[in-house]
């Protein structure tokens, strides 16, 4: 075991360096990038990348001008960079070596991944704070997003998979199947703008909130302060029912029917006869006896689960809802061109779901010690 985890890590490595040098070339020719969003906002041309979603501030006026006010407005430099005619060169060559644009792709590639690799993320382009601070304010919200959609959908998933295993073939197998299939083919932010219309005083019902995970009155609780406080938590539940409710009925889906598909399989096997004809009940036969072997592939798959959830799943989600998470963190940084937070997040997510691979793997051989990877090839 010990030889197959050494493996594993080593191969993190390179598949790791593959991740980042990809996404650093598509990264760096596609157009736009921090030296035009800067540009942008010092001509007042800037407009906040999710205004129009989850109703932030005005566009441009944050930042004046404050390009030179010399005799280069008269003159046409022809530039490399949209919206920089009219600016001084040297004021634009500033601007390239503030955001290491100075030098070749190479260099600032093999610079960027040698501090990453001592866990060095730099500073928000634009946020003038450290990635690592941004990360650590915003994944709270993302880290509870995440741990109520596992709980409840895990929670939905498998009763529901075994209730179908056991009636397979019966009108509710039938009829939830039909649900399952709906849940499975629309996408969880379609299922957010379903919600908001019909709760959150869209056109039928103004019963939940629209956004934010709190209510202006307990914005500046701490945690165990909200904890403590009864009202507090309870208008934190009801802040997060559309958000949960959404990725849930999102996601869902998937663990059911594997769920159903790994009791199937168990319950047709021999052991299964043979604890029935020893004149077990049921019950006792499916939860004795098949409910450890047919639940190993979903409780294995749980460390994967909650890592899609927490880091992909609610990105459309934490934007819909403007939930300070995360995902809209991310968001916000590829729209705005913050390369910093852009690729330390990439790096630091990639680390973690590549470990996470690892750990589910293992998870296997903790619930079922009968299966090893002292043979298996990587």
């Amino acid at each position: 075991m010990l030889a197959y985890i050494v493996r594993r890590l080593l191969l993190i490595i390179p598949t790791l360096f593959g991740i980042m040098v990809i996404n650093f070339v598509v990264i760096q020719v596609a157009p736009g990038g921090p030296v035009e969003t800067l540009i942008a906002r010092l001509r007042g041309d800037y407009v906040d990348p999710t205004a129009r979603f989850a109703g932030g501030g005005e566009g441009g006026g944050e930042i004046r001008e404050q390009q030179p006010q010399q005799a280069v407005r008269d003159r046409e430099i022809t530039s490399k960079y949209r919206g920089a005619r009219g600016l001084d060169p040297e004021f634009i060559r500033e601007i390239e070596q503030q955001f290491g644009f100075d030098k070749p792709m190479h260099i600032r590639f093999i610079e960027m991944m040698r501090n990453y690799v001592m866990f060095d993320f730099g500073t928000s382009y634009f946020r003038d704070r450290r990635v690592v601070d941004l990360v650590l304010d915003k994944m709270p919200v993302s880290i509870t997003i995440g741990i109520w959609t596992t709980l409840f959908t895990y929670l939905i998933a498998i009763p529901l998979g075994i209730a179908k295993a056991v009636r397979d073939g019966s009108r509710f197998d039938v009829w939830t199947s039909a649900i399952v299939v709906i849940g499975n083919a629309i996408p969880e932010f379609l299922f957010a703008i379903f919600l908001i219309v019909v709760f959150a005083g869209g056109e039928y019902f103004n019963w939940f909130p629209l956004r934010g995970l709190h209510s202006e009155e307990f914005s500046q609780y701490g945690f165990w302060q909200c904890v403590a406080s009864v009202r507090c938590a309870g208008d934190y539940f009801w802040h997060i029912t559309l958000p949960i409710g959404a990725m849930v009925i999102g996601g869902y889906a998937g663990l059911t029917m594997l769920t159903k598909n790994s009791f199937m399989d168990e319950i047709n096997k021999q052991y299964v006869v043979t604890a029935r004809a020893k004149g077990l009940v049921d019950s006792r036969v499916l939860y004795g006896h098949v409910f450890r072997n047919a639940m190993l592939l979903v409780i294995a798959g749980f460390p994967g689960a909650f890592i899609g959830i927490l880091f992909s799943g609610s990105l459309l989600i934490e934007v819909i809802f403007s939930l300070d998470g995360l995902g809209l963190l991310g968001f916000e940084a590829a729209l705005n061109r913050d390369y910093s937070v852009m690729f330390a997040s990439l790096y630091f997510f990639s680390l973690l779901g590549l470990g996470m691979r690892l750990v589910t793997d293992l998870t296997y051989t903790f619930i079922d010690p009968r299966i090893h990877f002292e043979s298996a090839e990587v």
